[in-house]
C-alpha cells in the first residue's frame, strides 16, 4: 500500500512553529525537538507510571495476562505512529498524544469514571477525564524548579483535549486558547481511532482469554474477524486454533489501520485539504475510516458491548467499582479533615468536591482499595 505523503497538512513541530509555544518559555534543547521533549516529560511523569496499576477492562482477578491502562496506552501508541508515519505526518506529536491520551483516567476503568462522575454531579459539578488530563500536566505533575506542572508545548495540550471530544466554547471558556472553534490537527485526529482499533481487538482477544467469549460466537457477530478466520481455517487446517485466533485477530487490526491510512489519504485529496489551516477549517475530522469499515468496526463494538463490557462475569468489578469510588468520596465529603493534609488545604480554593474527584482519580486500583478498606475499619 502506496499513499502521497500528507507532509504538507502536517504540524511543522520546529522552534518557529506557534504550536510549540509553552506556558512557560524554555530556551531550546541542543539535541531534542520540543514534541520528543514533551514525550520523555509524558513518560517520566507520576501519573503515567500509575496506568501500570489502572484497569482497562479486566482487574488482576483475572489474570496478570490482561491489558492495564498502561499496555493499552502503549497499544495506542503504536498503532498511531504506524498512521502517521504512513502518513508522513508529524510521528514526535501524535507518539506523545498517544502516550498522554488516557493519563487522566482514575481507577477501575470506565465504570470508575462513571462512579465519580455520578458523585460530581450530585454537587453540580462533573468528571470528564480529558479534562482531568488537562489538570495533571498543568497543575499536579511537580517536577521543575521554575514552573508547576510539565509545561507542555500548546499542540500536545490540544490535543489532548480535543483529540476524541468537541468542546463549546461558551461551555468552556477557560479552554479557548485550545481552538475550540476549528478542528485538531490529523496528528490528534488519529488518536481517536487508532484508541478505538486498538481497545476493540484487545478486548477481543481479553475476553477471549477470559473465557467471557467464545470463539464460535465471534465469528458468528463480527464479520470481519470471521473473514480472516475462514480463510486461516482453509489454508492452515493443521494450526492449533489458539494460532488461528491469533493471526485473525492481528489481520483484523491490519485491516482496520490499513483502511483508516488509505481513507484518510483519500479524503485529503478529494476535499483538496492541503495544510494544516485547510486542515482547521474543515467542517469535520479528516482521520475517518471508510463507511463499509466503519460499519464494521460497529459491529464488533456492539458486539463487545452486549456479550462483554456489560458481562455478568464483569458485574462484580463494576460494582465493587462503584461502591468503592463512591464509599471514599462521600467519606471524605463528610471528613475532609481525613484526606492527605495537601489535599485538604485545596479545598479553599478549589472546593471539597473537585479536590475529592481529583485525589481519587489518580489512585491505581490497588491503592484506592487499601483506602477503602482501611476507613471501613
Amino acid at each position: 500500500m502506496k499513499v502521497t505523503p500528507l507532509r504538507s497538512c502536517a504540524v511543522a513541530g520546529d522552534a518557529a512553529d506557534p504550536l510549540t509555544t509553552r506556558a512557560h518559555p524554555e530556551p531550546r534543547h541542543s539535541y531534542r525537538s520540543p514534541f520528543q521533549r514533551d514525550r520523555d516529560r509524558v513518560i517520566h511523569a507520576r501519573a503515567f507510571r500509575r496506568l501500570a496499576g489502572k484497569t482497562q477492562v479486566f482487574t488482576h482477578r483475572y489474570s496478570d495476562h490482561f491489558r492495564s491502562r498502561l499496555t493499552h496506552t502503549i497499544e495506542v501508541t503504536q498503532i498511531a505512529r504506524t498512521v502517521a508515519t504512513a502518513l508522513d505526518l508529524n510521528e514526535d506529536l501524535t507518539e506523545t498524544l498517544a502516550l498522554v491520551h488516557d493519563i487522566g483516567h482514575p481507577p477501575f476503568g470506565h465504570a470508575g469514571e462513571h462512579a465519580l462522575d455520578r458523585q460530581m454531579q450530585a454537587h453540580g459539578f462533573h468528571f470528564d477525564h480529558n479534562l482531568h488530563a488537562l489538570r495533571i500536566v498543568e497543575h499536579f505533575e511537580q517536577r521543575y524548579v521554575e514552573f508547576r506542572g510539565l509545561n507542555l508545548t500548546l499542540a500536545i495540550r490540544e490535543g489532548i483535549i480535543k483529540h476524541s471530544h468537541d468542546y463549546s466554547a461558551a461551555e468552556h471558556p477557560e479552554l479557548e486558547e485550545y481552538f475550540l472553534d476549528r478542528q485538531p490537527p490529523l496528528e490528534a485526529q488519529i488518536i481517536d481511532l487508532a484508541d478505538e482499533i486498538a481497545y476493540l481487538t484487545a478486548d477481543i482477544d481479553d475476553g477471549v482469554e477470559a473465557e467471557i467469549l467464545s470463539v464460535d460466537d465471534l465469528r458468528g457477530n463480527v464479520s470481519l474477524f470471521d473473514e480472516f478466520y475462514r480463510q486461516l481455517e482453509l489454508r492452515h487446517s493443521a494450526a492449533a486454533p489458539k494460532l488461528i485466533f491469533n493471526e485473525s485477530l492481528k489481520r483484523m487490526l491490519n485491516a482496520l489501520v490499513n483502511d483508516l491510512i488509505v481513507t484518510t489519504h483519500r479524503r485529503t485529496v478529494e476535499n483538496e485539504i492541503q495544510t494544516l489551516e485547510d486542515v482547521r477549517g474543515y467542517l469535520e475530522r479528516i482521520v475517518t475510516l471508510s463507511p463499509a469499515m466503519e460499519q464494521r468496526r460497529q459491529e464488533a463494538k456492539e458486539y463487545l458491548f452486549r456479550k462483554l463490557y456489560h458481562a455478568e462475569d464483569l458485574d462484580h468489578s463494576h460494582a465493587r467499582a462503584e461502591e468503592t469510588i463512591e464509599g471514599l468520596f462521600q467519606y471524605w465529603m463528610r471528613h475532609p479533615e481525613q484526606l492527605p493534609e495537601s489535599h485538604e488545604a485545596q479545598i479553599v480554593g478549589e472546593g471539597a468536591p473537585r479536590v475529592i474527584a481529583d485525589y481519587i482519580a489518580g489512585m491505581t486500583d490497588n491503592f484506592i482499595s487499601e483506602q477503602w478498606r482501611l476507613v471501613q475499619e
